[in-house]
């Protein structure tokens, strides 16, 4: 080899292996798809969401008025089965409450009429059975206010289970047939994520139950638990 070539050589010589070693990185063709999964199951939870509003001259009177029906609603919930666990304060709130009138001038005039107390309590029912009797008592013992009901389950684990593996094999099914229509194979999994998705609540309305005489029908109905996975699948 003359000697001006050399240098030419040295350079292919190096540039070879690096071209080389950057195809060897590339990564591989792949396909990323989801799936979605579903399961159901019938709630064995309620949880409700039960207001007690007082009113008074002051904030001290509607406050003891307040604190006394809630105390005999308390107790009410303890004797129907209620756990201490499954009842938890979720608010107090105390506001004023004025009349306005107008003034010649266009302005208002507001005077203290009285005071608000409302207490929430949050009570979970683990016999859903019982959810329209536990209603109905606290109703007749003086709550006015809230009835919002989240029907739930105390251990969704199994259900988001079945869902997770329906939405494993939705994102599989679908990524074998993309594969066919493009004519190549689905190789080994790469990667695989998911999402869950929470039932929606299904609230109930106070007025359903201002008036009841009688245990308040409650539907439970089903809960459904929704998953949806991202699988990226290599391609061969």
């Amino acid at each position: 080899m003359t000697r001006h070539l050399l240098p030419i050589a040295l350079a292919a010589a190096v540039a070879f292996p690096a071209l080389a070693s950057a195809a060897d990185t590339q990564p591989p063709p792949r396909i990323i798809v989801s799936g979605d999964g579903e399961a159901t199951v019938a709630p064995d939870m309620a949880i409700l969401s039960l207001s007690v509003m007082r009113e008074a001259k002051s904030a001290r009177e509607a406050l003891d008025a307040n604190n006394d029906a809630m105390a005999a609603v308390i107790a009410a919930m303890k004797s129907a089965g209620i756990a201490d666990r499954d009842l938890q304060t979720a608010g107090i709130q105390i506001n004023p409450r004025y009349n306005y009138t107008n003034k010649a001038d266009g302005s208002q005039e507001a005077q203290l009429v009285a005071y608000q107390v409302t207490n929430t309590l949050s009570v979970r029912v683990r016999n859903v059975d019982k959810t329209g009797e536990i209603l109905d008592k606290a109703v007749s013992l003086g709550v006015n206010q809230g009835g919002g009901i989240t029907f739930t389950n105390d251990d969704p684990k199994a259900t988001i289970t079945e869902a997770r593996k329906k939405a494993v094999a939705d994102a599989m099914a679908k990524a074998k047939t993309l594969a066919e229509g493009a004519g190549v194979s689905l190789g080994k999994v790469l990667e695989i994520t998911d999402q869950n998705v929470a039932p929606v609540p299904m609230p109930m309305a106070a007025k359903s139950f201002d008036a009841a005489r009688s245990a308040v029908p409650v539907q439970a109905g089903e809960n459904s638990y929704n998953v949806q996975v991202t699988v990226t699948f290599e391609l061969k």
